[in-house]
């Protein structure tokens, strides 16, 4: 079966705003908008890159679903530098767990909880 997957397209982010979603995710983070169009629906289909070939998307969160963590892991050449860049900005982000062997890392949370991990690439 795993001929027929090429790779990961995207991931799916739940917000309950786009617009303020899209302000973190561009504005605070540094995404790269890739596509902001209106969908049929009346909605929007937003896509966002942080570099590479995967691209988030912001989705409208249905109904009372809440933030929480999603298992989205980015990949950064200094993890010191982006955490204080991430506190400096006013981000919940916790501190950096460094394991022996272990590259540094640390977990932050967007303005809807939606939890992701920062990983040093060696």
């Amino acid at each position: 079966m795993s001929k027929h997957f090429t790779g990961v397209r995207a991931i799916s982010v739940p917000v309950r705003d786009q617009d303020r979603a899209l302000a973190f995710y561009e504005g605070v983070l540094g995404f790269t908008k890739v596509r902001d169009v209106p969908t049929p629906n009346g909605g929007r289909w937003i896509e966002l890159s942080p570099g590479g070939d995967a691209v988030i998307t912001l989705e409208p969160a249905a109904g009372d679903v809440a933030g929480g963590a999603i298992g989205i892991r980015f990949a950064t050449a200094d993890a010191t530098a982006a955490h204080a860049a991430l506190r400096a900005a006013g981000v919940d982000a916790d501190d950096i767990i460094r394991w022996p062997g272990v590259p540094p890392m640390f977990a932050f949370r967007d303005p809807d909880g939606n939890g992701m991990e920062i990983v040093e690439q060696r």
